[in-house]
């Protein structure tokens, strides 16, 4: 299996969590995002990709992109080490946890929002990292209300085990991290990142551990 990947994207993150939560070895394709306009914008990787979005992962000839769908595909396809529960309602409350993150809130902070807004949008660099920490707050606030009040949730988002969620959840704290955002107000969400963050599946699929780190 082939990850194209970059050691910041959130996205290739939870995938690179994935992954190593279900022991899969895989090479790492870096894809610098920044770099010469955005490598991702080539004509090589957008014939990867024609979305020329992160993460992208080759298998057997097959290609597939967007980080949940490739999760789970791994998880039809290598069923070990299982990263949702076994009953449809977990199933359900651990996709939407993950959603919360993937959809509603890590997409208003995306790199290509963020160009937009301070290029076509002219708007200040102050004002555009305004922009990224309301809706990060947004986002950690939803996911705390969910998490805290609901008995399902245990040293991780659903139960005692990590599901695909905590590939979600990790990742976001260090964008929210990144950004400046005080995590104070979210001890729920503080104490499952802390237990995934004891893991070696999650440490090792952390930016600073990545070949293209900076």
């Amino acid at each position: 299996m082939k990850l194209y990947t970059y050691f910041r994207s959130s996205a290739a993150y939870r995938v690179r969590i994935a992954l190593n939560l279900k022991g899969l070895p895989y090479e790492a394709s870096p894809v610098h995002l920044l770099r010469n306009g955005g490598e991702q914008l080539s004509d090589a990787y957008r014939a990867v990709n024609p979305a020329m979005l992160l993460p992208t992962l080759e298998d057997e000839g097959n290609v597939i992109g967007q980080s949940l769908a490739i999760i789970e595909y791994l998880e039809e396809t290598r069923p070990q080490t299982p990263l949702l529960p076994s009953n449809a309602l977990g199933r359900a409350r651990v996709r939407a946890l993950a959603l919360t993150v993937a959809a509603d809130t890590h997409p208003l902070g995306n790199l290509r929002v963020l160009k937009y807004l301070k290029g076509e949008m002219a708007l200040p660099e102050e004002v555009k990292l305004e922009w990224q920490q309301h809706w990060l707050r947004a986002g950690m606030a939803t996911l705390e209300t969910l998490l805290a009040n609901d008995p399902q949730t245990g040293r991780y988002c659903h139960g005692d085990t990590p599901t695909l969620a905590d590939c979600c959840l990790v990742p976001q704290v260090f964008g929210a991290q990144r950004f400046g955002v005080d995590l104070a107000p979210y001890p729920t969400i503080m104490r499952i990142h802390a237990n995934c963050a004891a893991l070696p599946a999650f440490q090792s699929a952390h930016p600073s551990q990545q070949p293209d780190a900076e």
